[in-house]
């Protein structure tokens, strides 16, 4: 193993402290040194590329070798394995800074540069890790280490670095002379310092440095506090006492004597979240910032703050679905879950599943249609149950997947039940029973499963003829079932309910938390709205005088009807180019599309070349026919390619565009279920793109069943859906009636309450324009629309949020009430559950207010990262308590609040705890209008900046 990631001291000795065997190292040194070389400091205050000064409040360790993992963005600083091919500036993009593990005293033979290291330069071997131990007296080898170990990767963009192996020298023994080793450690900390201006270096242990390096570091880390690993014997413990007092002497004097912030790193199970919470608690007491995580350092630990799983592992069988897009589960549960705040992950039991962190992951969810096979049922009953070992809930959906006399049942607290007999009756059911239908038992379908005697609590109890007790739903302690039929019930033909409350279940069956969501339906306080249109039908004639294009009929009767909503407006390239199936009308319909492109309420997408239905055929150059060929562009000679596809289109739609206007938008065609290659074609490049889902519940059909998820995530990308569904399917494909569409506003108030699930968004086809019904059902749309207070933005902003949506970290405060935002990107809403408390904005950064919605508080964030306390009392200071432009900046100092706001409107925007204060603009005073405890104010310009001043608030 790498000597830079030590996960253990192969010497079978503790990661802890002990008193000191030779001066300063403590009992047992040769081993702890060794373990105790891949701890990490990190510190946030100083040059380079982090705000300077930063206090530093937070910091990881990680050496995994997952560069996805995003939690670690809510840290201030992560130390990396660099070898993982992590890349620092593609992280700093987002919060926080990487930090990358370097062995000093010590070269492992796996690194590539080993054997250029002639043997004058070693002092001697570490047996226990199988590495060199390098003498420090010999210049050669600092050289070397500044030209082949720190400038490449300097030049990769790292600035920070973590020293280990500081104090391998001593396994020379007096031999060695201590003191010229130190003195040559010395000297390659000034000489890093000299070479590299602005770097940021942090020292594992080596107290005996301190004296002539305690000015040139930035932190210094030690483990084994109060919490140790053993690596031979695999086991974690409780540090000696007498070994933590050497320790706390050894760190309080490099806090108190050469003011360095000092990091404590300490060991616990990752399950343990509890115990956890404690060890960082004791560690914070002494002034010291914890990092307490697993032995190897390579799950999601705590610091000063904890994070708050926002990840949802879903079990599914993929012989039941050819795909995600037709998964029970991500049809059905991931949207509830998207709104809880949780984003899906999916795994599959007829393959390895992974070994979920428990700090990443809420919980586990499983939806099976029937029995899995048996080499994967025995996998996953193995899996399962020690999932459920570490403290795992687990939501069981449809069908357990599971004989009903598996093990693993047991564990849930679930006994299998005789095959019923006889006409099925409910004997008694939970409140939550009952949600959008009445539930149905049916024999035939009903699982032989009931809850053990004195376990659990049933919601939905059974009973057969001979008296037979079954249990449909409940929640045990392990987590909650809900068997077939008594989850979703009906069928595509008539529709399809839940029988139970989703919402109750999810949440107590995970045992989900009150925590900030990260929400995408809404901006500064208000609900977003947009428009966007797929180039169907572009060639279509009319049914107006002179059968003029369908395209100029939106043009002119849309577009610029409505002028102050932002449009996103595509055309197919096989329909409009000169090379398309429509050559003869090319011209003029590139002609309008070069006026739909030019209007200033428009930005520019592709939908595609040729409209592919089935994106599956695209990857396979599949150019067969099949049922649905009415559905794709029939253009002579093409065999189908993702690259002419999305990038052959996008290139021809710049050829429409004004100079400077961009055109990186690809609207997905036909079953708008890209395969995974087809959305990393479209995301290697940095396009963003939308469509597919079918969220279109209607008074007629209200269900929760028909509101789709924010999107399927794609070989680690992400398909953002349309919030709602086109015109297309409410005028029954197109058959009529052609009226249809104006059932889609009983879909925006259906997603807008008594939750707020989805954006408003009209979607629509040029198709719409050809017909008098469908272009009054179109209007009467933006209609609705512009009669509320919505937040109008352009669709590649909420596609932005929406794939934001997925890396989004929120955390926890150890010590106090108080939540911490990172890594938001484009995401600037939360939204508060009623059982939290109100922030307090005198105890808050990058927060502008907030918003009352109808299912909480809509919280206005002001940059891509906040913090905010919670407070129990009403709060009294002005804030912005809705807005139909976004917040660009907010910033309050003493009694006065400087702010910016840019829209595509003229601005609205209200304020609360505003009475008897003055508002201006550049322009002059604003007088505000009252708005029941509010405020509200109107200017003509789009974008403004303000000066708010409450003279003793």
């Amino acid at each position: 193993m790498p000597a830079l990631c030590r996960p253990a001291d192969h010497s079978g000795q503790d990661r802890s402290a002990g008193p000191a065997a030779p001066p300063a190292r403590p009992a047992g040194a040769g081993a702890l040194l060794r373990a105790g070389l891949r701890m990490l400091v990190l510190l946030a205050a100083g040059l380079g590329l982090l705000p300077a000064q930063a206090a530093l409040q937070s910091v990881g360790f990680y050496y995994g070798a997952d560069t996805r993992l995003q939690e670690f963005h809510a840290f201030d600083v992560t130390v990396v394995d660099p070898d993982h091919g992590f890349d620092p500036e593609l992280w700093r993009r987002g919060s926080g800074e990487l930090y990358a593990y370097v062995s000093v005293g010590e070269v492992h033979p796996s690194r590539s540069w080993a054997g250029e290291i002639p043997q004058s330069w070693k002092l001697g071997r570490n047996e226990a890790w199988a590495s060199t131990v390098m003498d420090q007296r010999n210049p050669a080898w600092r050289e070397f280490a500044l030209t082949r170990i720190f400038a490449p990767l300097w030049q990769r963009g790292y600035r920070g670095f973590f020293l280990d192996t500081l104090d391998s020298y001593q396994l020379g023994g007096a031999a060695a002379d201590p003191a010229a080793q130190q003195a040559g450690l010395v000297s390659l900390i000034r000489a890093l310092r000299t070479r590299f201006p602005g770097i940021r270096l942090i020292a594992n242990r080596g107290f005996e440095l301190l004296p002539d390096i305690g000015s040139e570091l930035e932190a210094i880390a030690a483990e084994s506090l109060y919490r140790g690993w053993n690596q031979s014997a695999r086991q974690y413990r409780e540090v000696p006492e007498a070994d933590r007092e050497w320790l706390l002497a050894r760190l309080e004097e490099a806090h108190q004597r050469y003011r360095l912030p000092v990091i404590v790193i300490d060991y616990l199970p990752p399950a343990q979240r509890a115990q956890m919470r404690d060890t960082a608690r004791r560690i914070l007491q002494h002034g010291f910032i914890p990092w307490v995580a697993s032995g190897q350092l390579d799950t999601l630990g705590m610091s000063r703050i904890e994070v708050m799983p926002r990840r949802i592992l879903i079990l599914h069988d993929s012989r039941e679905a050819p795909g995600m897009h037709y998964r029970a589960a991500h049809r059905y549960t991931e949207m509830l879950l998207n709104y809880l705040g949780y984003v899906a992950d999916y795994a599959d039991v007829n393959k390895p599943l992974p070994v979920p962190d428990p700090g990443v992951y809420a919980g586990l969810l499983s939806w099976f249609d029937g029995g899995l096979q048996t080499a994967a049922a025995s996998r996953y009953e193995r899996w399962l149950a020690a999932r459920l070992g570490e403290g795992f809930r687990i939501a069981m959906l449809s069908d357990p997947g599971l004989p009903a006399t598996s093990s693993v049942l047991g564990l849930m607290d679930l006994q299998a039940a005789p095959e019923p007999d006889g006409r099925v009756e409910i004997l008694s059911r939970n409140a939550a029973i009952g949600y959008e239908t009445e539930p149905l038992p049916r024999r035939q379908l009903l699982q032989p499963l009931r809850l053990a005697p004195g376990s659990g609590v049933s919601w939905l109890r059974l009973r057969d003829a001979r008296g037979q007790l079954y249990d449909g739903a409940g929640i045990t302690r392990q987590g909650g079932f809900v068997w077939r039929p008594f989850g979703v019930a009906g069928d595509d033909d008539n529709g399809r309910r839940w029988v139970i409350d989703p919402w109750r279940f999810l949440q107590q069956a995970l045992a989900l938390p009150a925590m900030p969501v990260p929400d995408t339906t809404s901006l500064a306080g208000r609900r977003m709205f947009f428009a966007h249109m797929d180039g169907d039908g572009f060639a279509s004639r009319a049914e107006f005088p002179g059968s003029p294009f369908a395209a100029q009929v939106i043009l002119d009767q849309v577009i610029r009807r409505y002028p102050g909503v932002p449009h996103t407006m595509s055309v197919i390239e096989g329909e409009v180019s000169p090379q398309g199936i429509y050559p003869k009308d090319s011209p003029a319909m590139e002609a309008i599309a070069r006026r739909i492109f030019a209007q200033p309420n428009v930005e520019i997408a592709s939908h595609t070349y040729s409209h592919p239905f089935r994106w599956v055929k695209v990857e396979a150059g599949d150019a067969s026919a099949d049922a649905d060929a009415d559905y794709h562009l029939d253009i002579p000679g093409y065999v189908p390619s993702l690259a002419r596809e999305v990038e052959g289109s996008l290139a021809y739609v710049r050829t429409l565009a004004p100079a400077g206007k961009p055109v990186n938008i690809l609207l997905w065609s036909g079953d708008a279920a890209p395969t995974p290659s087809a959305i990393a074609w479209v995301s290697r490049d940095g396009l963003l793109n939308m469509n597919g889902g079918s969220t279109m519940p209607t008074r007629e059909k209200p269900s929760l069943t028909r509101i789709s998820p924010l999107g399927a995530r794609l070989g680690g990308h992400f398909q953002v859906f349309a919030p709602i569904t086109n015109e297309n399917v409410y005028t029954n494909l197109w058959r009529g009636p052609f009226y249809g569409f104006a059932h889609v506003t009983e879909s925006f108030e259906l997603t807008g309450e008594p939750r707020r699930i989805k954006p408003v968004d009209i979607y629509y086809h040029t198709y719409s324009g050809s017909k008098p019904a469908a272009l009054r059902a179109l209007q009467s749309a933006y209609d609705w629309a512009l009669a509320r207070p919505l937040h109008p933005v352009y669709a590649s902003e909420f596609m932005r949020i929406a794939t934001d949506f997925n890396t989004v970290v929120i955390a926890r405060d150890l010590q106090q009430a108080r939540f911490s935002v990172r890594n938001a990107g484009s995401l600037r809403s939360l939204r508060m559950p009623a059982e939290l408390n109100a922030p307090a904005l005198a105890d808050s950064q990058g927060l502008a207010g907030w918003a009352d919605g109808p299912d909480g508080r809509y919280l206005i964030l002001s940059a891509a990262e906040a913090s905010f306390a919670l407070s129990a009392g009403q709060d009294a200071l002005p804030r912005l308590a809705g807005a139909n432009g976004k917040v660009l900046a907010w910033s309050r100092e003493g009694d006065h609040i400087q702010a910016r706001l840019a829209g595509h409107q003229p601005l609205d925007f209200e304020l609360a705890n505003a009475a008897g204060c003055s508002v201006r603009t550049p322009a002059g005073p604003l007088t505000g209008t009252p708005a029941g405890k509010l405020l509200r104010y109107r200017l003509t310009d789009a974008e403004t900046t303000l000066d708010i001043g409450c003279r003793g608030r």
